[in-house]
C-alpha cells in the first residue's frame, strides 16, 4: 500500500470512528440508556433487576473462563464458581498481565457495575423532564471521553508506569520498594542538582519575567520599538543547543574568540573558563535561558501592558504620579495575572531544561541539575532514572496546580 494510500484511509477511519462514536453514543444515550419516556416504578423495578442479573451472569461467565483457562485452578463444583468469581477473575487477570492486568480488570469491572441500567435508574418513577435532564448531564462527559482516555493512555499510564518500575532494581527483577528514593536522596550528586535546580527556579523566572517587562515598557515609548521587539524576540527561534553553542564561544577561554576572556586581556587580566568557576557557572549557564525567555515575557506582557485602559493612566497623572509610580503602582497591578503566568510558564520550562547544561558543560564543574543527573542513569540504571523522572514530576505538580488555580481565579 502507497504511503499516500494510508494517511488518506487512516484519516478517513480516524475521522469516521470518531463521527460514528459520538452518533451511537448519543443515539445509545437518547434511545436506549434515557429513553424520553415516563417509567412507573414496576417497570423501572424490572429494570433495575435485570441489570443486576445481566452483572452476575458476566461475573459468573468470566470466572468459568477462568476454570477452563487454568486447569489447576478448577473448582470441584458449580457452587465452587458462583461462591468464587472475584478470586477466579484475579487470577486469571494475574496470569494474563500481572499487576497490571488485575487492575484493568478491577476498572472495566467497576465500570460495568456502574454503567449497568440498575445503576443509573432511580427507585421512583422517571418523569420525561427528569430523563432529559439526565441525559444531558452525561453528554458532555460523552464528548469528553476520547480525550480523557488518550490523556489515561499517553499521561497517565506513564506516570504510574514510572512510579511502579522506580520500586524495582537496575535489571528490574527484585522489588526494592523506595530503595532508589532513598540512595538518590543520600547521593551527594543529587543534592548538588536539586540545589542547583531550586537556583535555577528562583533566578531565571524572575530575571526573565523583570527584563521582558522592562523591555516591554521601554520599547512601546521608542519610534522603532517593533524593530527592537523584533532582534530581542529572535533568539525564540533559535533552538537550546544552538543557543548554547554560541554563547559557549562567547564563554571560551581563549581571548581570540571569547568575549569576556577579550574584556580582561583588554585589562592585562589572565584569561579563564567562566564555565569552571564553582558556583558561578551556573549564573553564566542561567543567563543564555534567560536570554531566550526574554523575548518570549516581553511579547506577552507588552500585549498586556497595550490592554490597559488609558483613563487610569491620565488619572494618575492628574493626580502628579511621575512616570515610575504610574508604572509600579497603576500598570503593574492591573497586569499581575499576566506576569504570573509568564513567570509559572517559565518555571516549568526551568524544571524541565536540558539541553543546556546537557552541551555547555555535561553536568561537570557542579552545574549537574536534575534532568542531567537523570540522564546519568538513564539506560543503565532504569530504576534510579524513573526515580529521578517522578521526583522532577512533583516538583512540578504544585506549581501547575497554582497556575490553573490563578488561571481559574481570573476566569471567575
Amino acid at each position: 500500500m502507497s504511503p499516500l494510500l494510508q494517511g488518506v484511509l487512516t484519516i478517513l477511519v480516524g475521522v469516521g470512528g470518531c463521527v460514528g462514536y459520538f452518533i451511537l453514543s448519543n443515539l445509545f444515550i437518547d434511545k436506549v440508556l434515557f429513553r424520553p419516556v415516563a417509567l412507573d416504578a414496576v417497570r423501572v423495578g424490572k429494570r433495575r433487576k435485570l441489570g443486576l442479573v445481566a452483572v452476575v451472569v458476566l461475573l459468573v461467565a468470566l470466572s468459568t473462563a477462568v476454570v477452563f483457562a487454568l486447569g489447576g485452578l478448577l473448582p470441584q463444583s458449580v457452587v465452587n464458581i458462583l461462591v468464587t468469581p472475584v478470586a477466579s477473575i484475579v487470577a486469571l487477570a494475574q496470569w494474563a498481565g500481572g499487576v497490571w492486568g488485575v487492575i484493568i480488570v478491577a476498572l472495566l469491572l467497576a465500570a460495568v457495575m456502574v454503567f449497568a441500567p440498575w445503576a443509573w435508574l432511580p427507585k421512583r418513577a422517571v418523569t420525561l423532564g427528569e430523563n432529559i435532564n439526565r441525559a444531558n448531564m452525561i453528554r458532555p462527559w460523552l464528548f469528553l471521553f476520547p480525550a480523557l482516555s488518550a490523556l489515561g493512555l499517553y499521561l497517565l499510564y506513564p506516570v504510574v508506569g514510572s512510579f511502579y518500575r522506580s520500586l524495582f532494581n537496575r535489571s528490574g527483577d527484585d522489588f526494592i520498594g523506595f530503595g532508589n528514593y532513598a540512595t538518590m536522596f543520600a547521593d551527594d550528586g543529587f543534592q548538588v542538582a536539586l540545589v542547583n535546580n531550586f537556583l535555577w527556579v528562583l533566578v531565571v523566572p524572575a530575571a526573565a519575567t523583570f527584563l521582558g517587562l522592562l523591555v516591554a515598557q521601554l520599547t512601546d515609548r521608542l519610534v522603532w520599538g517593533n524593530i527592537a521587539k523584533s532582534l530581542i524576540f529572535m533568539p525564540m527561534a533559535i533552538s537550546f543547543v544552538g543557543a548554547s553553542l554560541i554563547w559557549k564561544f562567547v564563554y571560551a577561554n581563549n581571548p581570540d574568540i571569547g568575549l569576556i576572556n577579550a574584556i580582561r586581556d583588554s585589562f592585562g587580566a589572565a584569561p579563564l573558563d567562566p564555565l569552571q568557576l564553582p558556583f558561578w557557572n551556573n549564573f553564566f549557564l542561567m543567563f543564555i535561558l534567560v536570554w531566550i525567555q526574554t523575548g518570549f515575557a516581553m511579547v506577552i506582557l507588552s500585549a498586556a501592558l497595550r490592554g490597559i485602559p488609558e483613563e487610569t493612566i491620565e488619572a494618575a497623572i492628574i493626580d502628579g504620579a511621575n512616570p515610575f509610580q504610574v508604572f509600579f503602582k497603576i500598570k503593574v497591578p492591573q497586569i499581575m495575572g499576566t506576569i504570573v503566568v509568564v513567570w509559572t510558564t517559565i518555571t516549568i520550562l526551568v524544571l524541565k531544561v536540558f539541553d543546556i547544561v546537557y552541551t555547555m558543560t555535561g553536568g561537570n564543574f557542579g552545574t549537574e541539575i536534575l534532568p542531567s543527573y537523570m540522564m546519568s542513569y538513564m539506560f543503565r540504571d532504569d530504576g534510579r532514572a524513573t526515580a529521578v523522572a517522578f521526583v522532577i514530576m512533583i516538583i512540578v505538580l504544585p506549581v501547575m496546580i497554582w497556575n490553573i488555580r490563578q488561571a481559574r481565579a481570573e476566569m471567575k
